[in-house]
């Protein structure tokens, strides 16, 4: 068995060095099962990051490993020439799952980068515009044309783009924010954020505008959440002009929020496309565009096709998948046990001076980690996620600025479970906070 050490010394050798790996010592993992995995020298840990908000299920379900083999002993590949059953059996599921309404059309893709690509693709043929507004601290891929429209300067190396983008500034509830810190419970604040929309149309924009698209949790972002009020003010400025509303749910959707199938929902607006990937196929690539048909067969008459969009094995994992989450009612647990997570955590956060702000809902949450004058703190949300990694836990890390802690386990986690973790995040909080002291 080759050692960590030894297949970091060969990675370094064949891989780019600004990909990115975790821990001083990195990991490889070897296996795992439910919420749970295994590295390859053996130690258990709780998956609390799930690959990056993906893994929405858990590990090894029986349902959709079967799915999987039993596709792969028939066909794996064929491009969407042919046609496929589970393509569109899951085109159809998510139809009548949607948050849109009307006549709508699925076009499947590989990633979430890919999927916003083509929603904005849509949604410029459709209005005839390259301009494209985003926000301000948002993160929508990592292809060319996803970097040009994400508002964090940390994920996007260059400034080109094929669009003409226009940055909103969103009401962030951020104890970092760039206007402040304001209470979440302020929604003139947030009314005063999407009226202003109004006049950077106007003076930014010539006024045409194809599409806004935004995250409902802004996910590398630190899982800061649009509130209510702002994303239907937006709306309401939107439809003055014709301008679609893309609403990114790659890590929102599927019940991940809790509240909600969609992050969207939240709000109470429809938006005209949504945008799908990570927790649809469980890990499997694949990623998806669902939007009104008018809007997506706008490319009708432009021969197009895709070589792995929906393609066999994605599209049958994708759809034993999506009947786990539905059959299980994975929405309410990740409510009930995120709910109880989240106390804990607000709790942890009153006796630490370490911890600036709990965030998000469901099993989706953050904890923001601030230095003694509230400045962003990256090197203790870097101690925090080792001292988890040493108490058996594994975490993200996100935010504007690099100092916010991810946590998004399986839908599947159990109640004895997050109890374990609380614990264990109380004790990284303690050990990081001593260490901040000598630091």
């Amino acid at each position: 068995m080759t050692s960590p050490e030894e297949l970091l010394k060969r990675h370094k050798a064949v891989m780019p060095g600004w990909i990115s790996l975790y821990y001083d010592e990195p990991m490889e993992i070897s296996h795992g099962e439910g919420f749970k995995v295994w590295d390859s020298e053996g130690n258990e840990y709780l998956d609390f990051f799930g690959g990056i908000v993906t893994t929405i299920s858990g590990h090894n379900i029986p349902e959709i490993v079967e799915a999987v083999r039993e596709q792969a002993g028939k066909v794996m590949h064929s491009s969407t020439l042919y046609l496929i059953e589970n393509q569109v059996k899951l085109a159809e599921k998510l139809i009548e799952l949607s948050p849109i309404s009307g006549d709508q059309k699925v076009f499947f893709v590989s990633s979430g980068s890919e999927a916003n690509e083509a929603a904005l693709l849509f949604a410029t043929q459709h209005r005839r515009s390259s301009e494209v507004l985003a926000m301000r601290g948002s993160y929508h891929g990592g292809s060319f044309g996803t970097m040009g429209i994400t508002g964090q300067s940390t994920w996007r190396p260059t400034s080109r783009s094929a669009l003409d983008v226009t940055y909103a500034m969103p009401p962030h509830h951020s104890y970092s924010s760039l206007y402040g810190r304001y209470e979440k419970d302020d929604p003139e604040f947030a009314k005063a954020c999407a009226d202003d929309l109004r006049n950077l149309i106007r003076t930014a924009t010539t006024g045409h505008v194809a599409a806004l698209i935004a995250e409902p949790v802004q996910g590398v972002g630190g899982f800061i959440e649009l509130p209510p009020e702002y994303i239907r003010g937006v709306k309401e400025v939107l439809d003055e002009t014709g301008i679609l509303y893309i609403s990114d749910e790659v890590q929102t959707a599927f019940g991940r929020t809790g509240s909600h199938f969609w992050g969207i929902e939240e709000s109470g607006i429809e938006p005209d496309m949504i945008t799908l990937a990570k927790g649809l196929g469980n890990g499997l690539a694949i990623g998806a565009v669902v939007g009104r048909a008018e809007i997506v067969d706008s490319m009708s008459g432009k021969l197009h096709l895709a070589t792995f969009g929906g393609n066999h094995i994605s599209t049958a994992g994708a759809l034993a998948n999506l009947n786990y989450i539905l059959d299980n009612d994975l929405q309410k647990n990740a409510d009930e046990v995120g709910g109880y997570l989240k106390d804990r955590l607000v709790n942890m956060a009153k006796e630490s001076p370490l911890v600036g702000e709990v965030r998000g809902r469901g099993l989706m949450l953050a904890l923001e980690m601030v230095g003694p004058d509230g400045e962003p703190n990256p090197a203790a949300a870097v101690r925090f996620l080792q001292a988890c990694r040493e108490r058996g836990v594994l975490v993200g890390k996100g935010g504007i600025g690099a100092n916010a802690v991810r946590i998004s386990p399986p839908l599947t986690i159990t109640r004895e479970a997050a109890e374990e973790a609380a614990r264990a995040f109380e004790e990284a909080l303690a050990v990081t906070g001593e260490a901040a002291k000598v630091g």
